[in-house]
């Protein structure tokens, strides 16, 4: 299994300065909805303090939790792929506050600086695949109480 990485931590001292000189600080409510499934996908976050819950729509009626995520996690990469929608809902579970990211001036800075670009993305790629890991592991969890609870 992939071990969960930060993503400021990620990155060596001189790149994560150069990202951390475009965030601003944004903070939200307990029960805050922070973006919809489907919305414009134009920003990001990095959690500094509280807890944030993904959400699916299922139907009209019911959501359901995917992921909890908490200090020092990454909220959001449908940033950086098309269509530039959001993949899931994100509602603040409790008071949060974060460093607020604009896509598009990240995405200029990785442009301009190759090197920060490939391991911002690495660094994402590795919270990525790490989330897969953890929702596979939820998946067949419960398939597995599913099945025992048929017999």
């Amino acid at each position: 299994m992939t071990k969960a990485i930060k993503l400021l931590t990620a990155l060596p001292p001189p790149q994560r300065q150069r990202l951390t000189a475009l965030a601003r600080e944004a903070s939200f409510p307990e029960d805050a909805r922070i973006f919809e499934a489907g919305g414009t996908a134009d920003r990001f976050w990095v959690i500094r303090s509280g807890a944030v819950s993904l959400d699916q729509q299922v139907n009209h009626l019911h959501r359901v939790t995917v992921a909890g995520l908490g200090v020092g996690d990454l909220l959001g990469w449908s940033w950086l792929f098309p269509p530039y929608r959001w993949d899931f809902g994100a509602v603040a579970f409790s008071p949060v506050r974060t460093y607020e990211f604009d896509a598009a001036a990240v995405l200029r800075l990785c442009e301009e600086d190759p090197r920060l670009g490939l391991t911002l993305v690495r660094g994402i790629a590795e919270i990525l695949a790490h989330r897969l890991e953890m929702t596979r592991g939820q998946l067949l969890e419960q398939y597995t109480m599913h099945r025992r609870s048929a017999l």
